[in-house]
């Protein structure tokens, strides 16, 4: 049985048992004196259905991840898996075959071995899904019954139905914080086998990148790992080039939205601008190649530049840099807009301009805004990857001439993690060591951002 419909059967289950202790707390109502009870009936039915419904999903995802594995083992201890190959691709394939036989998603296998591991399978599913539904009912039997039981004319129902929602928010809120030590912790494993094979130092300080998936793994040359032109190429594409056009354009653009522009225009401009965050990279990518790497190049060679390459830093840092206004024009429009009106009236009344008053009272007012959506544009910025693949190219340059061809961090990620590499090799492993670096770079940023907002943030409220 799949496990939306136990979810769906835990969910019928936690409504009956809604149903069945509103119904008896408003016995407890009717029993008493003056007719009040310490919490209303609705709590009474939610602390019951919630503890039907919680212990129940709980088991349902954990059988979900387990069931599958205890499935396998008692399909390969059966007499017909003797004949499977030790090869553990082939041996998996076939296993797949059957399986999806077994529960329907096919018709036929491929593999004549994979028929006689059908039956098996079909036997070891229909075994397991009598278990997991038996033993899901029974956990919502249970806790039910002991909730049920707990409810009395005096029992605090709403103290304890909002002390299980706030465990529930706590753990909701300690994802985002959990699957980040878990990315963490992963790249620094991966990181400390790279380390291993080559040296930091020329990782981080080498001039020269060029990894070889194909060489001995035992012996790498280490001077081919040096990451400097993709750190270079990442900076001075997404955090130079892309912030010279996001800046100026996000940060004017807000003002003039929150200051200047009546709100029949504003109704129109402000949506128009943010739909640009929406547009898929990959159309930028296209457009930075198609439409803006032959006109930067063109331009060039009419100004008398000598062979100016058709995939240049200038045209996908241009591109990213338009891509990323809305993430500066809507976190400085939000903060602008958020500076008390009384600061405005009495600079303005102080006889101060308007611009003077946007200058010195307005913009420094919003500045944590301001920087906070800066950091999150640069952030964005040098994590892109499919405009610098479409119009920069894939080569490792260190030079500060933009129209020539770059590459940046998250381009050679992805470029060391395609294909068939192997995971013990220090050419698939540097994508790890390129990847943590990256995520302490943004980690910086983010404390940089946290701290300009905690100073200025002070300073003006």
């Amino acid at each position: 049985m799949s496990p939306a419909i136990l979810f769906l059967l835990a969910l019928g289950l936690g409504l009956a048992g809604w149903l069945a202790a509103r119904a008896r707390a408003w016995t407890f109502r009717r029993e008493s004196a003056d007719g009040r009870l310490p919490s209303l009936p609705t709590y009474h039915a939610w602390y019951v259905a919630l503890w039907i419904v919680l212990p129940m999903a709980a088991f349902i995802a954990l059988w979900s991840a387990i069931a599958p594995g205890l499935v396998t083992q008692q399909v390969l201890a059966a007499p017909a898996a003797a004949e499977l190959p030790e090869f553990g691709f082939q041996r998996q394939t076939m296993l797949n075959e059957a399986r999806a036989v077994a529960t329907g998603a096919s018709n036929a296998v491929f593999n004549p071995q994979a028929a006689a591991l059908v039956e098996p399978y079909r036997e070891a599913l229909s075994h397991y899904n009598v278990i997991g539904i038996v033993v899901a009912l029974l956990i919502a039997f249970l806790g039910g019954t002991f909730a049920f039981l707990r409810l009395k004319p005096d029992f605090a129902a709403r103290t304890r139905v909002e002390r299980i929602v706030m465990a529930i928010l706590l753990g909701a809120s300690l994802v985002a914080i959990l699957t980040t030590i878990g990315i963490f912790a992963s790249l620094v494993f991966e990181t400390v086998r790279f380390f291993g094979m080559v040296s930091p130092l020329d990782f981080l300080f080498g001039t020269h990148w060029g990894p070889d998936p194909m060489a001995n793994a035992a012996n790498p040359d280490a001077s081919r790992y040096g990451a400097i032109p993709l750190f270079w190429g990442t900076l001075f594409i997404g955090a130079i080039i892309a912030m010279v056009v996001a800046i100026p354009l996000g940060l004017m653009s807000a003002i003039y939205l929150t200051q200047y522009a009546n709100p029949a225009l504003r109704k129109w401009i402000k949506p128009a601008l943010e739909i640009l965050a929406g547009v898929p990279t990959v159309v930028y990518g296209y457009f930075a190649a198609l439409t803006i790497a032959p006109a930067i190049r063109d331009l060039a060679l009419s100004l008398g530049a000598a062979n100016p390459s058709s995939e240049s830093a200038l045209a996908a840092g241009l591109v990213m840099g338009v891509m990323i206004i809305p993430f500066v024009s809507s976190m400085a429009d939000d903060s602008i807009a958020a500076v008390p009106q009384a600061m405005r009236d009495g600079s303005l009344a102080m006889g101060a301009t308007k611009s003077e008053t946007i200058r010195r009272v307005l913009v420094p007012a919003a500045l944590p805004g301001i920087v906070a959506g800066i950091m999150l544009a640069v952030s964005r910025a040098i994590g892109e990857t499919m405009i610098v693949v479409m119009a920069a190219s894939t080569a490792a340059n260190l030079s500060a001439n933009p129209l020539e061809a770059m590459t940046t961090v998250t381009v050679q990620i992805v470029a060391m993690l395609t294909g068939e590499g192997s995971f013990d090799h220090p050419a698939t492993l540097s994508a790890f060591a390129l990847g943590f670096v990256l995520f302490m770079v943004t980690l910086g940023l983010n404390f940089v951002a946290l701290r300009v907002v905690k100073r200025y943030r002070e300073a003006y409220e």
